[in-house]
C-alpha cells in the first residue's frame, strides 16, 4: 500500500515541471482514484500523467478535471 502511496505522490508531483512545486498534497489526492483508474501504466515525467488525464477529461472527477485544468494554465 505504501509504494502504490508513494508512485502515486511521484506521478502527480512531477505532472509538469513548473506545477509540480505548486501542487497540494489535497490537488494530488483528487486525481488519485482517476490516476489509478486511467494512467496507472503511464510513467510520470514529461507531462506524461497530466497528457493521460487530459485525454479522459470527460471521465475524470470534477476535482480532478479542476486540478488538470489549473496545472495546464
Amino acid at each position: 500500500m505504501r509504494a502504490v502511496l508513494l508512485v502515486t505522490a511521484i506521478a502527480f508531483a512531477t505532472l509538469t515541471p513548473a506545477a509540480a512545486q505548486d501542487f497540494t498534497a489535497a490537488q494530488r489526492e483528487a486525481c488519485k482514484a482517476d490516476y489509478e483508474q486511467f494512467c496507472k501504466g503511464t510513467m510520470p515525467g514529461g507531462g506524461r500523467v497530466l497528457a493521460c488525464l487530459s485525454k479522459q477529461d470527460s471521465k475524470l472527477s470534477a476535482a480532478c478535471k479542476k486540478v488538470v485544468a489549473d496545472a495546464k494554465k
